[in-house]
């Protein structure tokens, strides 16, 4: 075989790679994306039958949350107007909010009696996506979960979730607007750090 057809045929196999690799990796959708996540969260809480349980794995499970749930992009909308007045504080913030919203997690999982999701119907727009499941074998009727995400660095990241057609951000930012009629940014973000710690 001539060089140029060693080249010519490098060329092909190199121009095939670059064409089946990456559409592969982008072709997982942000339901595929959220399935794993949720997955490897119940592999998790199928350890879990004690308070002491719960604080061996919080770490684990935290860093499977920040994976898929976009906090900052939450913080911002549940805090609405008010976050522009934070002035260099937003990180501050969205530590806080990210711990509140952790330890109100945490605090649910002693009650997980191997209920399973069921995903329904996705769909996407660009880089926007909804994602609703049911969660189903627990006591009473099945609870709706519409999972709000966009796409950021590749990943696509939860900004919202619609918890039997309530949202969990708009209910964030009601109670946050309901403090802040009467306290300080700093209340609220100390608020915030109290309920993560338990006070």
């Amino acid at each position: 075989m001539s060089a140029k057809y060693r080249y010519l045929n490098c060329g092909l196999i190199i121009s095939v790679l670059f064409l089946t690799f990456p559409q592969n990796l982008a072709a997982e959708s942000a339901k595929e994306q959220l399935q794993g996540t949720i997955d490897r969260v119940i592999e998790v809480l199928r350890t879990i039958h004690s308070a002491e349980d719960i604080e061996r794995n919080r770490a684990s499970l935290r860093q499977i949350l920040l994976t898929r749930f976009d906090f900052a992009a939450m913080a911002e909308t549940s805090l609405g107007n008010h976050w522009k007045d934070l002035d260099g504080r937003k990180e501050e913030f969205v530590s806080a909010f990210t711990d509140f919203v952790e330890h109100s997690y945490m605090s649910t999982l002693g009650s997980y009696r191997g209920e399973k999701v069921v995903y329904d119907r996705d769909r996407s727009d660009g880089e926007s996506a909804e994602v609703d499941t049911r969660v189903v074998g627990g006591q009473g009727t099945p609870i709706k979960i519409e999972y709000k995400l966009h796409l950021t660095g590749g990943q696509w990241m939860v900004y919202d979730a619609v918890i039997d057609d309530v949202s969990a951000v708009g209910n964030y930012r009601s109670q946050f607007a309901r403090i802040l009629r009467t306290a300080s940014l700093e209340e609220l973000i100390q608020n915030l750090r109290a309920k993560a710690s338990g006070r």
